[in-house]
């Protein structure tokens, strides 16, 4: 499959794992909260690319598995091009053991409501947010 990169929903209880972007002109969404993932590298599969990226950001390793949900929508830095975005879910214990990288300015297990009400959340992320915790929040 071609895509450009992959970001998840990652659900504990009714709260969303999400990280502050750094704020630097240099970025798009400078100081906007968002989740994780990113850009895909080399021939990674779409699970493999946000396992990476979730390792590389959180310290957090999940299996392929703890992806409940799945859906390909148009990249928002080039609508021409595909991105994943997945959903799933991580333990109390998981969000304890995180290690935040040295991207991103920090990290809050968010209430749900209150990222999708955030005014300085990236946009099409709370859009997505919206879907999966439609669908699975109540899983």
């Amino acid at each position: 499959m071609e895509f450009v990169g992959a970001k998840a929903a990652l659900f504990c209880g009714s709260g969303v794992l999400t990280c502050l972007r750094d704020d630097r002109p240099d970025l798009r969404w400078p100081g906007l909260w968002d989740l994780p993932g990113g850009g895909r590298e080399a021939d990674e599969t779409p699970e493999d690319c946000l396992l990476r990226e979730l390792w590389e950001e959180f310290g957090l390793t999940l299996s392929p598995d703890r992806l409940l949900w799945r859906r390909v929508f148009p990249s928002i830095l080039d609508a021409a091009r595909d991105s994943v975005f997945f959903g799933g879910r991580v333990t109390e214990e998981e969000i304890a053991s995180i290690r935040f990288g040295d991207e991103g300015q920090g990290w809050e297990l968010m209430p749900v409501a209150a990222f999708l009400g955030h005014h300085r959340a990236v946009p099409e992320m709370q859009r997505r947010v919206g879907i999966v915790w439609g669908e699975i929040g109540a899983l």
